[in-house]
């Protein structure tokens, strides 16, 4: 295509890769960038950045382009040519250090969140309504027993007589009985949309605060040109998702310790054989092959590591039993995602703070 631009020469290797991936899915359809961009509702200059590996798109852009080119084609793309951009996409996103980029992850999980958060609350809004028709359906047919009971204890007779003409009490309180039972099974359904909307609207108020924070990052970046003192602690970050290591990246952009970011619980043993000047880690739990509990144990073994303070950060939830397991591995906190910004800013420049008393000490004795 004649209006794509040549790729950048400081690219980084898994950038270009990724966007000559994508140059060729995007040839195949035959269509400028504008009309395709327009098609999509996408900004034109932005989708052109990421056919030029200036910037690395969201995996649904990707995702929106498999899809065209099997329509346009007539034939789907394979599960291995799809795993294989995956793979391409994953690579270019763990070498990215873009703060622009770790605002576009925490952008797209707020609006993931805000769309939980208003389906929780209609569908809440929709319970209500439901409930409170069958209470009112209930109290009918309780006045309506009443008046039959109370028939029947003045004159037996008449309520014999009644009983005979009117309508057929056993029903009623059976009917009454399948309200009762519907009511409790909408109080249940409304209870765990309410408890939805609430996890939800928490999680929009820490990314917007990590949002705030990766902002900043972002104008003291442009204002004061970064600078890693070689005598400073480092902090080790491990976690298994490339968005997650790059969210924590930004968010302790600038404190002043050189932060070394890892995929996996032996990636973050290897560090901490190369290094003896960790200050701290920054670990997730749930990761494949080794869990942050089994990396945890290792560095505890090791006598050159075993005093290094880890800080469990984990989607698990903070409730007492993954917590004790947090605390029996050898951590020293235990963080439940989304994490504050403010909060886990403070906790590392404590630690730091600590480890370089700890040396000064050392070098006076």
């Amino acid at each position: 295509m004649g209006e794509l631009r040549p790729l950048p020469s400081d690219l980084t290797p898994e950038s270009r890769a990724l966007a000559m991936a994508l140059r060729e899915l995007f040839e195949s359809l035959d269509v400028s960038v504008r009309r395709y961009a327009a098609r999509r509702l996408r900004d034109a200059g932005t989708f052109s950045r990421y056919l030029s590996g200036t910037r690395v798109p969201p995996w649904e852009v990707v995702m929106d382009l498999f899809t065209d080119a099997a329509e346009h084609r007539g034939m789907a793309a394979t599960p291995d040519a799809i795993e294989l951009v995956r793979r391409l996409h994953r690579a270019a996103v763990e070498t990215s250090v873009s703060p622009r980029h770790a605002v576009e992850v925490l952008e797209q999980q707020l609006a993931e969140a805000d769309r939980v958060s208003r389906r929780s609350t209609a569908r809440g809004d929709a319970l209500s309504d439901a409930l409170l028709d069958r209470k009112h359906r209930i109290a009918d047919l309780e006045v309506r027993l009443n008046q039959l009971e109370a028939a029947w204890s003045a004159e037996r007779a008449r309520a014999e007589r009644l009983a005979a003409a009117g309508p057929d009490a056993t029903e009623l309180l059976h009917e009454r009985d399948q309200l009762q039972d519907e009511v409790t099974r909408l109080s249940a359904l409304l209870h765990e949309a309410q408890k939805q909307r609430d996890e939800a609207e928490q999680r929009c108020t820490l990314l917007e605060r990590q949002l705030d924070a990766v902002e900043q990052v972002q104008q003291t970046a442009a204002a004061v040109a970064p600078a890693v003192s070689q005598t400073m602690p480092k902090v080790l970050i491990v976690d298994d998702q490339a968005d997650n290591l790059l969210a924590m990246t930004a968010v302790l952009a600038t404190l002043d310790q050189e932060l070394v970011a890892v995929p996996s619980g032996r990636e973050a043993l290897k560090a901490l054989l190369d290094h003896d000047d960790f200050a701290v880690i920054i670990m997730d739990v749930q990761m494949p092959d080794m869990d942050g509990y089994e990396t945890a144990a290792h560095i505890k073994r090791r006598p050159r590591t075993r005093d290094v303070p880890i800080i469990f950060l984990t989607a698990m939830g903070t409730d007492p039993e993954h917590s004790a397991r947090g605390y029996a591995a050898g951590a020293v906190d235990y963080i439940g995602k989304p994490f504050d910004p403010w909060v886990l800013r403070a906790k590392v420049a404590v630690f730091t703070g600590i480890y370089l008393e700890q040396r000064r000490l050392a070098g006076a004795g």
